[in-house]
């Protein structure tokens, strides 16, 4: 079976990349190396791999890609960290539900 990978690495500016790869090892190994100067993080070594999902299907795979390229800083880590309360808090729709900072100013304020 063949087996692909969504991964996120820290860099050293202390962003995160993410990618998707059939091969983990070698594709950690590439970007360790600098192996094309035009990428991302070619300019941000050293980094680690800090969070990957292995997924049976390209096409779920390139779908989460996609989906955590376009989270917040906190919501990736929210998700390397395991810490699913605030994973869910990072993706409420804020038109639709108060900014978390303005409900606590709300909460706090007397009239």
């Amino acid at each position: 079976m063949k087996f692909y990978y969504v991964y996120i690495l820290l860099c050293s500016d202390n962003t995160y990349y993410t990618g998707m790869t059939n091969d983990l090892e070698k594709r950690i190994l590439q970007h360790k190396a600098g192996h094309r100067k035009d990428t991302y993080t070619y300019s941000r070594r050293p980094m680690k791999l800090v969070w990957h999902l292995q997924c049976t299907n390209p096409t779920e795979a390139i779908k989460i890609e996609k989906q955590i390229k376009g989270w917040s800083h906190r919501k990736k880590e929210a998700l390397i960290n395991e810490n699913w309360n605030h994973l869910i808090e990072f993706s409420k729709n804020y038109s639709e539900y108060d900014h978390p900072d303005k409900r606590n100013e709300s909460s706090t304020s007397s009239d």
